[in-house]
Parts: C-alpha cells; structure tokens; sequence
C-alpha cells in the first residue's frame, strides 16, 4: 500500500511517499481504508520530534516509534477483529489511529464512531483531535455553563473554529480573537463579537470574561489573567511555536502551579480523543450545530505541504489529506 513514512525525527519535506504492507489487525481491531486524514500540530511535533519532552513522553528517544504519521482518520472498514461487534466492513467511520498517512490503518475499535451522513469523509478527518481538545476545553476543563461570557483566542483556527461552535451550542456569549483574514469566518460561524488581535489588544476592553480559552499559545499568563474575572477559568490549550524543550508547554507547567494560590481556575490541556466525546461531536455534527470548516485539502503525496501550511497559522479552520 502508498503511505507516507520516515526512519527519523525530520523535517516534512523528508517524508517520503513509497510502499510499504499493509497493516495487520488484532481481535479488537478495524482496519480501514483511508478516505482522509486530519493535519494538525500535533502530527507536526510526531514528525519532528520537537519538543523534546515529547520524545521522553514515549514516543521514541532517538527515533520515532511509528514509522506513519497521523492519527486522525476517515475512511471505510475494511475488516475487523473477531472481537469486534460494533463495525462490519463497509461502516463508515471516523476516529483515531496509529498511521492515518496511508491507504490502510489500523485502529482499536473503541477509537472510532459512525460517521455522521451529513459531512464528508475530509470533513470527518478533521474533527478527532481538534474537536475533542475544543470540548474537552470547555466543558471538561472549563465547566462552561449557560450564559457565561467566553473568549477563544485563535478562534479561526483548528481547534478554535471547533470551540467557537461548541460554545455557542452550549449557550454561551462568544469572542473570538483572531487575524484579519479570519474575521468574517469567525462572525460567519456564530461569535457574538470578533477582535482582530492585530488591531486591537483583548486585554485592553474593559470587560472581563467568565472563560477564556486560549489555542494561540504565545500569550503572557499575566495578560490572559487580566482578561479573566476575579475567579474566571483559564484553559490553555497547546503552546507557542518556540522552545526544543517545552515549545511553550511551560506556560501551561506555569498555570497549574499558580493556581492554588489564586482566585483564579488557571490550568494546561493535553487533550485525547475518547470514544464518548467523539459520539458527542457527532450527535452535534447530525443535529446541524456543529459543523468542521476545512480550509484546504491536499492529496496524500503532498503531506509536506500540508505540515508547512498547517505550521504557517494561516490556515482557516482544518487542513486534511486525501488518501
């Protein structure tokens, strides 16, 4: 089968597009073929091996334990292990997996729900890790109630796009901050109010916000504080595109530490996909409140471009590969 593989931490442009076997499948396993897959920062930080934190978190000191990159999917089941019940080949589903740069991947069985009909195979590989990170955010971590005001800073990003939507679902007065060439995407997709961070600085408003939920990373923790009501909740959901170590996971080391000591709820998301919150984006997706907003799509031999792209910032909403 086509994939995409590496032997070593690289650079995208060293991915390499060749053939490779496809995937065996244990008793509690789907294997599928590939439709799409999701691109996000994180399969950026698996092919680089940056931060290095990373590679002491398991995935592999001086090499990478997966050869394939990606782990969103979509795509048709294949064939499934004796043990699985839940799909017969032909199922339409969506999820995660080990290797999702390919033609057939291999995944758990509880990683994966039914496709929504409503929604493309491409669309449905961009909701697994930026979805979840989005509603884990809000109402795992955040406790988002009804009502409360919420900021999203990145709001025209991957995970932003997703959160925007989710908070307005849940019955929230919503901000998105975000670049120009984002702002109308933001509005069109049901903020209540957009601030083109490169015009105006947040933290200068007089209001005060119940929530914030920060995807752009590289804001200091005393200016998100600031924004905050004296006991507001703060979740910041990945970090700044600087630093081999921690890539601005410190910021996230920083707020949990800080936190017992002030009125404050201030903490770090390191989000996983999980079967219950992928059904819950789904039941929103087919109930029309939710739907992913992709901003290009490339084929599987351009994964490179498809890294670069997603690195840049640029991008509007979801990046996903066609396999």
């Amino acid at each position: 089968m086509k994939a995409i593989f590496r032997d070593t931490y690289c650079s995208p442009e060293a991915l390499k597009l060749g053939d490779i076997d496809k995937p065996t499948i244990g008793q509690d396993d789907v294997l599928i073929r590939v439709h799409a897959a999701g691109v996000d920062q994180g399969v950026w930080h698996l092919v680089t091996g940056l931060p290095y934190l990373l590679r002491l978190a398991g995935f592999g000191l001086r090499t990478p334990k997966t050869r394939i990159p990606g782990h969103d999917v979509a795509g048709h089941v294949e064939a499934v292990g004796k043990n699985v019940t839940r799909f017969h080949p032909g199922d339409e589903v969506l999820g995660t997996c080990d290797g999702s740069f390919a033609e057939y991947a291999s995944a758990h069985h509880d990683k994966l729900v039914p496709k929504p009909s409503t929604i493309t195979f491409e669309q449905a590989a961009a909701v697994p890790a930026s979805a979840c990170a989005a509603l884990q955010g809000l109402r795992h971590r955040g406790q988002l109630q009804a009502g409360q005001k919420v900021l999203i800073t990145g709001a025209g990003g991957g995970v932003g796009t997703f959160a925007v939507q989710l908070a307005k679902a849940y019955g929230a007065h919503v901000t998105g901050v975000c670049r120009t060439t984002k702002t109308e995407l933001v509005r069109s997709i049901g903020a209540d109010d957009v601030i083109d961070h490169t015009r105006e600085d947040f933290t200068d408003r007089p209001g005060r916000y119940d929530l914030i939920l920060d995807t752009a990373g590289n804001r200091p923790l005393s200016q998100l504080r600031r924004a905050l009501n004296p006991t507001g909740t703060l979740v910041i959901v990945g970090g700044a595109q600087t630093g081999r170590w921690t890539e601005g996971a410190d910021r996230q080391l920083r707020a949990a530490m800080l936190s017992p000591f002030v009125r404050q709820n201030l903490s770090g998301l390191m989000s996983t996909p999980r079967q219950e919150d992928l059904q819950t984006l789904r039941e929103l997706i087919e109930t029309g409140k939710l739907t992913p907003i992709i901003d290009r799509t490339y084929p599987l031999s351009q994964a490179p471009q498809a890294l670069r792209h997603v690195r840049s910032g640029h991008a509007r909403g979801k990046i996903t590969l066609t396999v």
